[in-house]
């Protein structure tokens, strides 16, 4: 099958891989039709985690079921089913309590939790940006889809990934009807973060970056764009609410959050939300930060090295003296995907308005170089390793 594959920094190919086979009762193949470039991929892709050559990229996909396993009982061949990033046994401790993010099992690493397909630190799993893709404990963890599912491909892709964990950066943050909410990034997964406040019915949502591009995104759905090279988020909140800050905010940025300038700093967005959010106020945490940082270029003067290594100065005591709270971490896909395929079947929801390219997977090398590089109009890349779209 052709993939695409990670050849190191800034080197991705499409290559000839095996295709997958079942290894376990509970597995199914599933046949790719749509797949995407997250933003967590140009973590690996700039050689900014541990991610080894000649693996396969690709955690947001859907596709069509063409074999399950001897156990396999829900899923039926021919079936269009979305497969969360997280892979999940579904009967460990985290799993029974709902924490699929951090699934015990799964993850080969005793000291770890949390599997991921195509994902650096999260078990050997290989991605979907394939043609093929092996499902581990299928009736668990793969979504069925209704008879829309081929026309709307592009709607319920976004629930293997970014809108959930856009509505968990919500949920952690308490996004309640009527808040004023403050969105860090305008990225795909803060874009969805908006779009879940406004589901959500928050009354104001503001979203900062620097892409003029993103922001319009952004507009597009009622929120309100800060362009932090032309303003200061904090002067335009407190004006906005007579000084108090906003109720809540969730930060969509990662360690990689840099100035206008494009001088990292990896406190940058968390301190400001720190400063920007109320007093009791909460914040939902779910921008990419890591241990390490093997591809860390840039000297960061707070901590004293060119690796962050994780050590992230937050302005601890004013956290403390506003008594706020902070939810961090990766989604746990499972607890939202259903809520929200429901609320695409229903028509209350299009997440696809954030999609700018739809690219046959040939054209990962290029979607990559684009997507990393936030060229004008490059917000969400879809792949189609079937030629379909």
């Amino acid at each position: 099958m052709k993939a695409a594959v990670y050849e190191g920094p800034r080197n991705v190919a499409v290559e000839e891989k095996p295709d997958p086979k079942i290894e376990h009762p509970c597995d199914a193949i599933v046949k790719i039709t749509t797949t995407n470039i997250c933003g967590s991929d140009l973590h690996m892709y700039e050689g900014r985690t541990s991610f080894e050559k000649g693996r396969i990229f690709g955690h947001e996909n859907l596709g069509q079921v063409i074999e399950v396993g001897s156990a396999v009982r829900k899923l039926k061949v021919g079936m269009y089913v979305v497969l969360p990033f997280n892979i999940a046994c579904g009967f460990c401790k985290q799993c029974e309590r709902g924490l699929t993010n951090y699934c015990l099992t799964m993850q080969p690493e005793p000291s770890a939790a949390g599997a991921a397909y195509g994902f650096a630190d999260m078990g050997p799993y290989q991605g979907g940006q394939a043609e093929f893709l092996r499902v581990p404990y299928a009736d668990f963890n793969a979504l069925r889809l209704d008879e829309d599912a081929e026309e709307r491909q592009t709607d319920y892709v976004m629930l293997a990934d970014i809108f959930p964990t856009g509505y968990h950066a919500t949920e952690m943050a308490g996004v309640k009807p009527g808040d004023q909410t403050v969105i860090y990034g305008a990225g795909p997964v803060g874009l969805m973060a908006a779009y879940s406040a406004v589901i959500k019915g928050a009354g104001r949502v503001w979203v900062c970056d620097f892409h003029t591009d993103r922001l319009r995104k952004a507009e597009e759905i009622g929120a309100m764009p800060i362009d932090m090279r032309e303003q200061d988020p904090g002067e335009v909140i407190k004006e906005a609410t007579l000084g108090l800050g906003a109720d809540n905010g969730c930060e969509c940025v990662g360690y990689q959050a840099h100035d206008p300038s494009g001088h990292e700093d990896a406190s940058r967005t968390m301190n400001s939300l720190i400063e920007n959010v109320r007093f009791t106020g909460c914040i939902g945490v779910v921008g990419v930060f890591v241990p390490e940082d093997p591809g860390g270029r840039e000297y960061q003067p707070q901590i004293g090295d060119f690796e962050a290594k994780g050590k992230v100065p937050i302005d601890w005591g004013k956290l403390w003296f506003k008594g706020q709270k902070i939810g961090t971490g990766q989604a746990p896909v499972k607890r939202y995907n259903r809520r929200l395929r429901d609320l695409i079947a229903g028509g209350k929801a299009k997440p696809s308005w954030v999609v700018s390219h739809e690219l046959p997977l040939d054209q990962a090398p290029d979607a990559y170089d684009h997507f990393d590089r936030r060229d004008e109009g490059w917000t969400k890349v879809i792949l189609h390793p079937d030629g379909s779209g």
